[in-house]
């Protein structure tokens, strides 16, 4: 993949022109980025989808970005952009700001991070002219965070092709827990009406939205014999569960129409159960494809059992959406042919949605062809950008928001909605290993309060699989309720 910018080499004859905070010295040569506008556009949406006003942004120069309502006087100005925000590859700086010393509020009742900035003036907000000047480029934090472009090229990849935690700038900096792109706009929004306080600005309110991976639908169901053999012989020998020996072909034979009650991993009426006591929807995401069969689920969509487990979920108000398969993050063509097969399965069933959405299996990514994979799906929204190895703010928002190409410079009609926890990240001992006690409980509920304090989204994926015992049930059912 060509990388964004070239900071060494001069400008090529396709270069486009300078994104704002940008020298010219810097060449853009991502191909179809032809002008720095859509890039403005899309911040102007993001802006009007959070405050609900008619902002409008207008470059001055390269270090100057003017923020105007289309129906006050005045203006907000951003007279220090950081050009680091628009790089690919590029090491920034980090600081912090303690809000409070100027007369505002943190949602957080913390110094807020601010990345890209080695340190900021004081006072960071001050009156210039007819406006208010912020000498802090929130609004390239906004895009360099939500673009992930500091993904694009990223060669420091785990073992599953991921872009991990600990090469984020937010891992490196200590500020993956926090929501830092809400955090600087809830700063914007007080500016804001600071500047034209007839203004009212959109009010949101916190959500949860439980998500469900379904990797493994049923324990014996669909595996074939030798790996029914080799998966009983594991619950009866490890596990110390030795009626397992007569569950697995019972319920392998039983697994017809529909999963058996009796399965392990058939959690879902119980899923639903929870949700629906808490006025909650949840959304189960099902695997269509098989490009790796050691990664991939042994099941088919179209088995009569899946038909009925979707027909379930759908009559009881819930979601379907697909769980593309291990190496789609890379082959849109694939991710497309597994969302059509999913439409059609529904279709089939009589399940009719206003959007589909998924998230792809291992929480695999390459920005931007996993992108462009699902924009080629013809998919509404995408779910998967969190961290597998540690739960937080990878896109630094609990928001959803349009999602944007940084390599092509231009927007999309895929919107992304931010996963801020899974359990196995918390759980799991290849992860932070908290187990099911109190320890991780606290975690999972210091990442759910800071998404109710910028009254945002907690998205949490839980898989099915994943509630077998008393003590996973409990903390999934008190991680939604407390």
């Amino acid at each position: 993949m060509t990388a964004l910018y070239d900071r060494n080499s001069q400008a090529r004859p396709n270069a486009s022109p300078t994104l704002p905070g940008v020298p010219e010295s810097l060449s853009v040569v991502s191909p179809g980025a032809t002008s720095s506008e859509p890039v403005l556009a899309w911040l102007e949406r993001v802006l009007q989808e959070r405050f609900g006003l008619p902002l409008h942004l207008e470059r001055d120069g390269p270090e100057r970005l003017y923020l105007r309502h289309a129906e006050a006087q005045g203006h907000i100005l951003f007279d220090r952009l950081q050009p680091g925000f628009y790089l690919a590859g590029v090491d920034l700086p980090h600081c912090q700001w303690d809000a409070t010393e100027e007369g505002l509020s943190a949602p957080l009742d913390l110094p807020l991070p601010a990345p890209g900035a080695a340190s900021l003036p004081r006072p960071l907000v001050e009156t210039v002219g007819e406006g208010l000047a912020i000498h802090y480029d929130i609004l390239g934090l906004t895009y360099w965070m939500l673009s992930r472009l500091e993904e694009v090229d990223a060669q420091d990849l785990d073992r599953h092709g991921r872009f991990p935690a600990s090469a984020s700038h937010a891992g490196r900096h200590g500020y993956l827990e926090r929501p830092v792109v809400d955090e600087w706009l809830a700063v914007l929004g007080q500016v804001i009406r600071r500047q034209w306080p007839q203004v009212k600005l959109r009010r949101h309110e916190f959500n949860l939205r439980p998500t469900h991976d379904v990797d493994r639908p049923s324990r014996y169901g669909f595996a074939r014999d030798v790996k029914l053999a080799r998966v009983m012989l594991g619950d009866a020998l490890l596990h110390r569960r030795p009626q397992a020996l007569l569950l697995g072909p019972w319920v392998r034979l039983r697994t017809r129409s529909r999963l058996h009650p009796l399965d392990p991993l058939n959690t879902f009426d119980w899923l639903m159960d929870v949700s629906e006591r808490y006025g909650l929807t949840s959304a189960f995401y099902f695997i269509c494809g098989r490009t790796d069969p050691r990664k991939d689920a042994d099941y088919e969509p179209e088995h009569p059992a899946i038909r009925h487990l979707m027909r379930r979920i759908h009559e009881r108000g819930h979601e379907v959406g697909l769980h593309p398969s291990y190496h789609t993050f890379r082959n849109p063509k694939e991710l497309a042919n597994e969302a059509g097969r999913l439409r059609r399965v529904c279709a089939e069933e009589g399940i009719e949605q206003a959007q589909w959405g998924g998230r792809m299996h291992y929480l695999r990514w390459q920005m931007p062809l996993t992108l462009q994979g699902y924009e080629q799906a013809g998919l509404d929204y995408d779910t998967t950008l969190s961290y597998a190895e540690a739960p937080g703010f990878r896109c630094g928002t609990c928001f959803d928001y349009p999602a944007f190409d940084p390599v092509k410079g231009e927007p999309l009609a895929l919107r992304i909605r931010p996963l801020i926890a899974m359990e196995a990240s918390v759980i799991s001992p290849l992860y932070l290993g908290l187990g099911t006690g109190e320890e991780a409980f606290e975690r999972f509920s210091m990442l759910k309060e800071r998404c109710r304090a910028v009254n945002g989204t907690f998205t949490l994926l839980w898989h099915n699989s994943e509630l077998t015992t008393s003590a996973q049930r409990e903390l999934y059912e008190r991680v939604l309720r407390d």
